[in-house]
Parts: C-alpha cells; structure tokens; sequence
C-alpha cells in the first residue's frame, strides 16, 4: 500500500487513469521504479517531488509523449502499451494539456492556437471552429479582444490562459497541468487557482496537475502524490500528508514555505 493511502480503495469512485508498476529508466539512472497510482473521476490530483523526481516525466508517459519501459497505464480503462495510432489519437481527444511554457504557436493569434485542436481532430468548417474557439477563450479568462493577439504581444498570465483555452478546446475529459502557475506573481497565480477550480466544477474535468507552488496544493489539491526515490512515498490530502512522518514527504511539506502556505490556506478559511 502506498505511505498515506486509506486501508479500503474507494471502490465506488471511476478510475480514470490508473498506473501499475511503472518504470522509467534513462542510461543507467532509474527515474520510476514501480509506481503506482489511480486518479479518480472529478478529482484534481497533484504530483510534487524534488527536482528530477519523475512529475514531468510521469506526465508525458500518461499523456502517451514519452514510451514506459516496463509496467502499465490504462486511460479510461484503456491500455496505452502497443496500442494503435489511430486508437491513440481517439484517447488524446479526450485529454487537455496546459504545458509549463505554454507552447503557443508563436506565427498564430489566441484564436488561431486555440482552434488548433478543433481543425487537427474534428471537420468543423472554420466559422464554427473560430467561434468554439472565441467561447474557450472567455472559459480561460480572457477578455474577447485578447483572440486577435499574438504570444509576443501576451503577459506571462495571458500566456497560460491562452495555453488553457488551447487546452480546452476539445472539451476533454481530463485536463493535465504542467506547473500552471510557474512565473506568475502572487495575485496571477491566486487568480489562476480560482479559474482552475471554477473549470473543475463547471465543467466537470478531472485534473492531473504538476507544480512547486505550494498555495495551489492547499488550496486546489483534493488529493496530493509525493514523487521520490523513484517511488511513490506518500499520496493523501494536504492535511494528512503535513502529518507524514515518511522523510520524503516531510523534507518537501515541512520547510518555512510549506508551513507559510499552511498558515495562509488555515488564515483564509
């Protein structure tokens, strides 16, 4: 069992993604040596961990960008191992990546990045694609005015609710946040929380979400997984894991920051 999971799995709660005995190996360096996780249907679940834990890694391996070397993961109870492209592309669909740096077409308008999706996946003709696209746009928090402009002329918040509207625009089911509020002021990263758990209810999404940012885990995280030594050392809401005694797990929530961002989550309530 995995260090702060409950005795009794939540049986009657969907799975969407679960992975099994997962291993991950470049040259001689280990980087997942069997881990195991399940995320469940509506929940926003968190990956933490020190540098070169594995988050990002993780990630890409789920979302079917990086090839695991040993172990499983099903997507909606669907194995990604040998699978078709054809097959792969009908269960990328159903995904929403927001990458760390965006990764906006810098040749193309808001509109025309967050179109993107729909012109690669569906036959919509172009009036219908530009208007889901304008209708993402205001889901991201963008002023309409924001789609005629490009990366270059976007603030570092803009980017990432430009990246977020991208995002969404295939109205997945699971949407995978690469460290959303890397380079954002204070106010910017509240803000991009608040959007965060807005989508979540509004529309239903699971989120898998990777991040340093221990504000967005207390306020955000329904449950958190603790990345280290290339397993699995704790996963658990913010409140169980703050009481770990597993090192990993209190190397990372014990610090002066971690204990800040406990005290203002506890302050706000």
């Amino acid at each position: 069992m995995i260090p702060g999971e409950t005795d009794t799995p939540d049986a009657a709660r969907e799975v969407v993604i679960r992975v099994r005995n997962l291993r991950t190996v470049f040259g001689r360096r280990v980087i997942h040596d069997g881990v195991d996780l399940d995320v469940y249907r509506g929940e926003v679940l968190a990956l933490v961990g020190g540098s070169g834990s594995g988050k990002t890694m993780l990630l890409r391996e789920i979302i079917m960008l990086h090839e695991m070397n040993a172990g499983s993961i099903e997507l909606f109870g669907t194995g990604i191992t040998g699978i078709s492209e054809s097959r792969a592309q009908r269960l990328r669909s159903r995904l929403g990546v927001l990458f760390q740096q965006g990764a906006l077409f810098s040749g193309l308008t808001v509109l025309e990045n967050t179109g993107f999706p729909l012109r690669e996946h569906t036959r919509l003709d172009d009036k219908t694609i530009d208007a889901l696209a304008r209708v993402k746009i205001v889901q991201a928090g963008l002023e309409p005015e924001a789609a005629s402009l490009y990366p270059g002329e976007l603030s570092g918040g803009m980017v990432k609710r430009a990246a977020l509207a991208r995002a969404m625009a295939l109205d997945p089911e699971v949407l995978f946040l690469d460290e959303p509020t890397s380079g954002l002021d204070p106010a910017s990263a509240g803000s991009f929380d608040e959007l965060v758990l807005k989508l979540k209810d509004l529309l239903g999404l699971t989120i898998l979400m990777v991040t340093h940012d221990l504000d967005s885990l207390w306020k955000v995280a329904d449950r958190v997984a603790v990345l280290g030594d290339g397993k699995l050392q704790g996963v658990g809401s913010m409140e169980m894991l703050s009481k770990s005694d597993e090192p990993h797990v209190c190397e990372y929530f014990e610090g002066p920051r971690a204990r800040n961002a406990q005290e203002r989550e506890w302050n706000g309530r």
